[in-house]
């Protein structure tokens, strides 16, 4: 599950809409009654209405009927190193 896991959150780095930082990052959850959702970071001009790819895929999953808890979540990026969730998910 780890590698579908993957996929998915590269699938939606490539979607990610960073003019500012130029750093793109994907995220996949698994959630625990089985489907993925994934989701991009999409930056603003104000810093402020930034939405990191972890919350983007936990919104579309909630928007879509899941329900908690998620058991699994996958972070890529753009960067060469590996990336953890951001703070605020990691609370």
């Amino acid at each position: 599950q780890l590698a579908k896991l993957k996929s998915y959150a590269e699938k939606a780095r490539r979607k990610a809409y960073a003019p500012y930082s130029g750093f793109k990052v994907g995220a996949a959850i698994l959630m625990t009654q089985g489907p993925v959702f994934s989701g991009c970071n999409i930056e603003n001009a104000s810093y402020g209405g930034t939405v990191c790819a972890e919350r983007t895929a936990i919104l579309k999953a909630i928007s879509e009927g899941a329900k908690p808890p998620i058991r699994a979540v996958h972070v890529v990026s753009s960067g060469a190193e590996a990336w953890p969730p951001c703070g605020l998910c990691l609370q």
